[in-house]
């Protein structure tokens, strides 16, 4: 995602300097209005850039009505044209200029070029004499080879420089909307992840969790009330439907709801050191990121185990990173399997909540940003997390 990423931003700004050297060609009679600014033409393509720059953040977030009037403005200085307008399939979103009476013949006329995918330069007829709109250039605008408006650029005359210049832009245009499309199904990717990160959690561990709960009613009514506000916390902060992403200290604490949990079920045969540097704390994670790590910990380190098992977690201030460690001293993994795990080769019982972590990982942070587990049978396990304290997009 992060290659096709850079292409989309490389491709994005070729356009753009064309563009730029359409607009200079137009600028470059007045030299003395640009002095100390480089050349006419340097000054065009300046300026041709940061005019795109400001156009981008709503093209972003798709193509809709707002988007699209935010954007035409800029969209129109970029080509200087008299008239600019942004449709979808079946209506214009936004004018930006004068000839807005035009708006019903260039729906009727753009039924060819958004059927073909390919541009369009057509005569405009007005009964207004002062109007000066009388040619369209339509340039369609596509996202993975389906056309889903086009631009439109009005001027008094055809123009070949015209049609290329706004050819190129709406290209451009297209790219910032693909992604858009790019952006919702990352979205919509880790929505789907947490999704199964919460299927995932264990049915055994729901009903050992009221299997003890029920155990101390009689015995120890205090003790099941306690457990069951526990239980409550816990799975009220698993199952919330807001928000991808939550701060390390939320996570600990919902992290301390399980164990609690946990320890009224294996009782002293389970221990767990917490060191966690306050200034940690607000660090921003992807949402039940560090859970399925604990959970982990939990099932190999008592697993085949009849002896006692110990867990610790540790959360150091790194710099700019948080560092998270989590390590148990259980049964442990051959090296080989966990590499088949976290490739998607395999997916044994317990493993998915590695894979998944590992994946959420790096799709926020980049692949720098993976789990870095240290294991092998009968030494337990070691999984270390880096957590950046700043990441664009992470709030």
């Amino acid at each position: 995602m992060t290659t096709g990423f850079l292409a989309g931003l490389c491709v994005a700004v070729l356009p753009v300097l064309a563009a730029g050297f359409w607009l200079g060609r137009r600028t470059a009679p007045r030299p003395k209005s640009h002095v100390g600014l480089g050349t006419p033409v340097e000054h065009a393509t300046f300026q041709t850039l940061h005019t795109a720059s400001l156009a981008a953040p709503p093209l972003r977030a798709g193509l809709t009505e707002e988007t699209a009037r935010k954007s035409a403005r800029r969209l129109r200085s970029l080509l200087g044209t008299d008239a600019l307008c942004l449709t979808d399939e079946r209506e214009v979103l936004a004018w930006d200029g004068v000839g807005g009476h035009h708006r019903a013949e260039i729906m009727e006329k753009l039924a060819g070029p958004l059927e073909s995918g390919r541009g369009e330069a057509f005569r405009l007829t007005c009964d207004t004499p002062d109007c000066p709109v009388r040619w369209a250039v339509v340039a369609p605008l596509t996202v993975d080879d389906r056309v889903h408006g086009a631009l439109v650029a009005c001027a008094p005359r055809e123009s070949a420089v015209l049609v290329r210049a706004a050819g190129e832009v709406a290209r451009w245009v297209s790219v910032q909307l693909e992604l858009a499309d790019l952006d919702r199904s990352r979205t919509r990717l880790i929505e789907a992840e947490i999704k199964a990160l919460r299927a995932q959690i264990s049915p055994h561990f729901i009903f050992n969790s009221l299997a003890v709960i029920a155990s101390f009613v009689r015995t120890d009514p205090e003790r099941a009330r306690e457990l069951l506000l526990e239980f409550a916390d816990f799975t009220r902060y698993s199952f919330r439907r807001h928000g991808d992403f939550t701060t390390l200290a939320d996570e600990l604490h919902a992290i301390d709801h399980y164990l609690a949990l946990v320890r009224a079920r294996f009782g002293t045969r389970l221990s767990v050191t917490l060191q966690i540097a306050p200034e940690v704390l607000p660090v921003t994670l992807p949402f039940l990121c560090l859970q399925p790590l604990v959970e982990n910990a939990v099932k190999h380190g008592l697993e085949g185990k009849s002896d006692k098992c110990h867990i610790s977690i540790t959360a150091q201030d790194a710099g700019a990173e948080a560092l998270v460690v989590i390590e148990d001293d259980g049964a442990g993994m051959d090296p080989e399997l966990l590499r088949r795990i976290l490739a998607g080769e395999e997916s044994p019982s317990g493993g998915i909540g590695l894979s998944n972590v590992d994946d959420r990982l790096r799709q926020v942070y980049g692949d720098d940003y993976g789990l870095v587990i240290e294991t092998a049978v009968g030494a337990g396990m070691k999984v270390t997390a880096r957590l950046p304290k700043y990441q664009p997009g992470v709030h």
